[in-house]
């Protein structure tokens, strides 16, 4: 099957639409990874309390619980173009006026809050939006590459790139990383206003439709649909058992391998090297297999993985494991948004997109506490052990999902092919 469409299959051209919002991705991810380190760093002067300094982090999960499935359901309703550079717009203007208070030595521990919960409400309808927009800038046959490229560019800029820059940014100023950050938006914000995109063929709404009734119709047709019915379910085991390695990594790191800081440091850093390699291997693998197969063999090989990093009391034996959960992870991503944007309805991407979303930011605070219990009563192993239960889980779930594969070049279900946008 894959075979048959794999010579059809192209990469999106760097100019026109898909350059100008792979662009934007990768600024405003910068913008994020500033953020997101400059944050604690500041927290942690202001407070010695942990669960304070936590409670900023924490910010992070709680909207999209609370608008994640709102936020995809207003994606789906409007101009999605212009619903992403407004949203940049009024984030660029909140973290311009924090950086203003940081500087003028006005910031608090609640400012600091207010202001992760904010940036993380718009984002839910941000990250919808931008999910339903990609396949509009690029033909069916470039969608996969173009999903890889995209993540793969956020995690090098994100990951690997930005976070030398953070304590730089901080000995200049405490509220320079996030002036920095509130340029970017606004870079981000002017990119993606250029783009021209072709005209929604989106059937008008039924007449007194709610928000509340378009929701519930995005998740019964992501529920009908077997393939991404199987892969939310899939993703949400995952993603609790990610949620619950990372949070109790350090852990295992320096008191069950016994090894330094910079043993931790390590394996944070394969696993964003691993991520990158990743993003390269999601469409090889996907034109041999097929989307939903690419999701069990990349489950599959994570599972041995982290069985490997429960079992082994090794450091080489960690590196190994987060290198080949961090390329596997890359394989999962691209290919389940890809899959997911292929067959969700073009009216409904961004709900589909909401679910799958909600369900991935659910499962981590789930997956911390579920981690945390295993480790203070089996064991620092135990939640690596747990996390690879749960994967193992996930794969069995996608098993009959695999006959209701899509070949790596599709059309949408219910729009024509759109040439891209220049």
């Amino acid at each position: 099957m894959a075979g048959a469409v794999a010579a059809e299959e192209r990469a999106p051209a760097w100019r026109g639409g898909f350059g100008r919002l792979w662009t934007a991705a990768i600024v405003s991810r910068v913008g994020d990874a500033l953020r997101t380190v400059a944050l604690p760093l500041l927290a942690v002067r202001l407070t010695d309390d942990p669960l304070a300094v936590a409670a900023v982090s924490a910010c992070g999960y709680v909207p999209w619980l609370l608008f994640g499935l709102l936020g995809g359901a207003v994606a789906d309703r409007v101009d999605q173009r212009r619903a992403m550079w407004s949203v940049d717009l009024v984030r660029a203007l909140l973290v311009a006026a924090f950086a203003l208070a940081v500087g003028l030595g006005h910031v608090s521990l609640p400012l600091l809050i207010a202001l992760a919960f904010c940036l993380t409400a718009l984002q839910t309808l941000f990250d919808n939006a931008a999910t339903a927009l990609l396949p509009s800038l690029v033909r069916p046959d470039e969608l996969g590459a173009a999903n890889a490229r995209l993540m793969t560019g956020q995690q090098l800029a994100g990951g690997l790139l930005t976070g030398p820059f953070v304590p730089l940014l901080f000995a200049a100023g405490a509220a320079m990383p996030f002036a920095a950050d509130a340029g970017t938006f606004l870079a981000a914000a002017a990119l993606v206003a250029s783009l021209r995109t072709a005209p929604s063929d989106r059937e008008p709404r039924p007449q007194g439709s709610t928000l509340r009734a378009e929701t519930a119709e995005g998740l019964r047709t992501l529920w009908r649909d077997p393939a991404l019915r199987a892969c939310c379910v899939a993703t949400l085991l995952c993603n609790i058992g990610m949620g619950g390695l990372i949070a109790t990594l350090v852990l295992h790191v320096t008191r069950w391998l016994h090894a330094s800081n910079s043993g931790y440091a390590a394996a944070m850093s394969v696993y964003a090297a691993g991520s990158i390699a990743g993003g390269f291997l999601a469409q090889r693998i996907a034109r041999r297999t097929g989307r939903v197969r690419a999701l069990l063999l990349g489950g599959t090989v994570q599972t041995a993985a982290l069985l490997l990093m429960g079992s082994v009391r090794h450091l080489s034996a960690l590196l190994v494991a987060m290198a080949v959960l961090g390329a596997m992870g890359m394989v999962w991503n691209v290919n389940q948004r890809t899959l997911m944007q292929q067959r969700a309805p073009a009216s409904m991407t961004g709900r589909v997109s909401a679910a799958f979303r909600t369900a991935s930011v659910a499962g981590a605070p789930l997956g911390a506490l579920l981690a945390g219990g295993a480790a203070r009563f089996l064991g620092l192993q135990a939640p690596a052990l747990l996390a690879g239960a749960l994967f193992a889980l996930a794969v069995v779930s996608l098993i009959p999902a695999r006959r209701a594969d899509v070949p790596v070049v599709t059309t949408r279900v219910d729009t024509a092919t759109v040439p891209p946008a220049r």
